[in-house]
């Protein structure tokens, strides 16, 4: 499998952000492409390549029909939750 060349371009910091908003459940796959220029095959392309195969099973299952990771199947505002004791 060849990975392209956006994802040759991205440092090892870049690399393992990636692959943590690509397991969180309310991160969309757009969120990830504004920030890093990757559309939703490139993102599947690097965490095929650097997620063990059982670990990119599990997560494509996951994330396989999910609404939460495409922003036009959202049924929801998207906004952060803040506590009120929370400072900000």
């Amino acid at each position: 499998m060849k990975v392209s060349r956006k994802i040759g371009e991205l440092n090892a910091a870049q690399i393992d952000r990636i692959i943590q908003m690509a397991w969180e459940d309310r991160t969309t796959f757009d969120a990830i492409g504004e920030q890093f220029g990757l559309d939703p095959g490139e993102v599947i392309k690097l965490m095929r390549s650097k997620l063990k195969p059982n670990s990119f099973r599990l997560w494509r299952k996951r994330t396989d029909g999910r609404k939460t990771k495409h922003l036009q199947k959202r049924g929801f505002v998207v906004g952060r939750f803040r506590c009120s004791s929370q400072r900000g």
